[in-house]
C-alpha cells in the first residue's frame, strides 16, 4: 500500500481547521493544514465567541492565552432582551476578541503540538479511495498530490472540499444584506446589540480605544449583485439613511458584508471526507453561533478520527459525527432564520414579535432559548439512564486528587477520555482496566463536599457518556466498548 503523507489533511486554517489540528495532535496523529491564503487574515468578521466555546477552550487549557475575558451577561433572541445567566455558565458570549486573535492563539497551540501548516496551498482535486484519500493541491511549486487516511473540509462557505466530494448544500439564498465597516476618526454612540428603526437596523461596537465597527441593515435595499465588499461610501450612505447620522468623514479601515443566506450540508461525512464549520453550515451571524458550531464540530470529530486511525474505534463511531452534529447545525440554521424575521422583518412580523414577547416572559422559554443560542443544552446519545448529566456537557468543578487541587476541565487538557471515580471504588477501576491504554482513570473527591458525588465516564469533548450515582460499575464496560472500542487483551 502506498504510504501516507499524513494521517489527516485539513483544508482551511480558520478557527475550525486550527482547532481540529490541535485536537488531532493531542491524540498523536500527523496532520497537514492547507490554506489558500499566504498570510492569516488581519481583519475579523467575528469579535468574540460563545459560552460553550469558552468551555471548550477551557477544556484544552487555552483560556489563559486570551487574558481576561469580558463576557456579555444579557443578550437577546431576535431583538427581545434575555438575561443569559438564567442557565449555569450562560452568557451572550465574549466580546472584544477579534477572530484574528483567536486564530493566532489556536495556530500557536496547534503548531506547538506539531501540526504542519502550509499556506498558499489550495485543494483543487480529490480522490476518495478504499484505504486513503488522495488530495490534489495547487501551491507555489505547482500541483502536487498528498495522501491521507482522512480529509476534513474546514474551508468555509464556498468549500472546495464540499464541492469536489459532491455533498449537497441545500438551503435558502440571501434576501437581505448587512454592510459593515471598521472606522476611526468619528465619535459614535455604541449600540452593541443593535438598534432597530423604521428604515432598518444598526449595530455599533467598539474596536479598542481608537476604532469602531458599524453594521447597517437598510430595509428594502435588497442584496447587491456582487461578492465584492461594499465601498465605504455605500456603507456611510446606508448608515445615514437609517440613522440620520453622517459618518462620511470617518477613515475606513476595512469594509465587508454578510447576508442571511442559510444552507446546511446534507451530509457531514462522505466516505473518508468530512465537513466542519462554515463548510457544513452557513447562516446569519447572531450570538456567535458560527464559531461556536465550528469549534463544536471539530472537538466532536477529532477524537473519533484519532480512534479510527489507531484502530480502536468501535464500529460506526465515525458515523456518530454526522448523527450528533448535523442536528446541532440544523437548529442553528433554523433559529437564526427565526431571529432574522423577528429582528429585521417589517410590520408584517409584528404579530410574531408580540407573541414571542409574551413567550419570553415564561422562564422555561427563556431557558430553552438561551440553551439553544449558546449551545449549552446540546445533548448527545449515551448509555441508558436518567441522570441529568447523561449525554450532556460536563460542568467545570474543582476536584482533589491525592490532596492536590485540580478541576474537571484540567483533566481534559490532553484530549483523552476520563473515567472519574468519585467513590474511590476498586471495583469501578477494575472494570475499566482493559481500557487504560486510551482512557484516563482518575480517583478524586469533589472540593464542594456537600454536593452529591457521581462517578462519570467523560468523552474527550467533555460530554458525559456514563454515570453512576452510587459508584457501581454496572454498565461501565458496555459504555467503554460503545465509545472507545474493545478492551485490550491482557495476559
Amino acid at each position: 500500500m502506498e504510504s501516507l503523507n499524513a494521517d489527516v489533511i485539513v483544508a482551511g486554517a480558520g478557527p475550525a481547521g486550527l482547532m481540529l489540528a490541535g485536537e488531532l495532535r493531542l491524540s498523536g496523529l500527523s496532520v497537514i493544514v492547507l490554506d489558500r491564503l499566504t498570510e492569516p487574515m488581519r481583519q475579523s468578521r467575528a469579535l468574540g465567541f460563545s459560552a460553550r466555546t469558552i468551555e471548550e477552550f477551557g477544556q484544552r487549557g487555552l483560556l489563559a492565552e486570551f487574558g481576561e475575558l469580558d463576557t456579555i451577561p444579557g443578550g437577546h433572541f431576535g431583538g427581545l432582551p434575555i438575561d443569559y445567566r438564567i442557565i449555569e455558565g450562560g452568557n451572550f458570549g465574549v466580546r472584544g476578541v477579534p477572530q484574528s486573535r483567536t486564530e493566532a492563539i489556536l495556530h500557536d497551540w496547534a503548531v506547538g503540538l506539531g501540526a504542519e501548516i502550509r499556506r498558499g496551498h489550495e485543494v483543487v482535486g480529490l480522490t476518495d479511495g478504499d484505504d486513503a484519500v488522495e488530495v490534489e493541491i495547487a501551491g507555489p511549486e505547482g500541483v502536487e498530490r498528498l495522501r491521507a487516511a482522512y480529509l476534513v473540509g474546514c474551508d468555509g462557505a464556498r468549500s472546495t472540499v464540499r464541492r469536489l466530494s459532491g455533498i449537497d448544500f441545500p438551503g435558502t439564498s440571501a434576501t437581505i444584506e448587512m454592510k459593515m465597516a471598521d472606522v476611526t476618526g468619528v465619535p459614535l454612540r455604541i449600540r452593541p446589540t443593535g438598534e432597530v428603526g423604521e428604515q432598518g437596523m444598526v449595530v455599533v461596537l467598539p474596536l479598542g480605544p481608537h476604532a469602531t465597527r458599524v453594521v447597517v441593515f437598510e430595509r428594502g435595499a435588497g442584496v447587491r449583485p456582487t461578492q465584492e465588499p461594499p465601498t465605504f461610501q455605500e456603507v456611510a450612505e446606508s448608515f445615514q439613511r437609517v440613522t440620520g447620522e453622517d459618518i462620511s468623514g470617518a477613515t475606513p479601515l476595512w469594509t465587508s458584508y454578510f447576508t442571511d443566506a442559510s444552507r446546511h450540508a446534507a451530509e457531514y461525512r462522505k466516505g473518508r471526507v468530512f465537513l466542519a464549520g462554515d463548510a457544513a453550515h452557513i447562516h446569519l451571524p447572531i450570538g456567535a453561533q458560527g464559531i461556536s458550531a465550528a469549534v463544536g464540530d471539530v472537538v466532536n470529530l477529532g477524537w473519533k478520527l484519532a480512534a479510527a486511525v489507531k484502530g480502536t474505534a468501535p464500529e460506526g463511531l465515525l458515523d456518530t459525527y454526522h448523527t450528533e452534529r448535523h442536528p446541532v447545525g440544523a437548529r442553528i440554521v433554523a433559529n437564526t432564520l427565526v431571529q432574522r424575521t423577528l429582528y429585521l422583518g417589517g410590520p408584517e412580523a409584528d404579530p410574531l414579535r408580540e407573541l414571542f414577547a409574551e413567550l419570553v416572559r415564561i422562564e422555561e422559554v427563556r431557558t430553552h432559548l438561551v440553551g439553544l443560542v449558546t449551545g449549552l443544552d446540546t445533548t448527545y446519545g449515551a448509555a441508558p439512564g436518567d441522570h441529568p448529566l447523561l449525554g450532556r456537557r460536563l460542568p467545570d468543578q474543582e476536584l482533589l486528587v491525592d490532596d492536590a487541587k485540580t478541576s474537571t476541565y484540567e483533566l481534559l487538557h490532553q484530549g483523552r477520555p476520563v473515567l472519574l471515580d468519585l467513590h474511590d471504588n476498586a471495583e469501578l477501576r477494575a472494570a475499566a482496566a482493559g481500557w487504560t491504554d486510551r482512557v484516563d482513570v482518575v480517583t478524586a473527591t469533589r472540593n464542594d463536599a456537600d454536593a452529591p458525588a457521581a462517578s462519570l465516564l467523560v468523552r474527550p469533548d467533555g460530554y458525559v457518556a456514563w454515570v453512576a450515582a452510587d459508584g457501581s460499575p454496572e454498565g461501565l464496560a458496555q459504555a467503554l466498548t460503545d465509545w472507545f472500542g474493545a478492551p485490550r487483551h491482557t495476559a
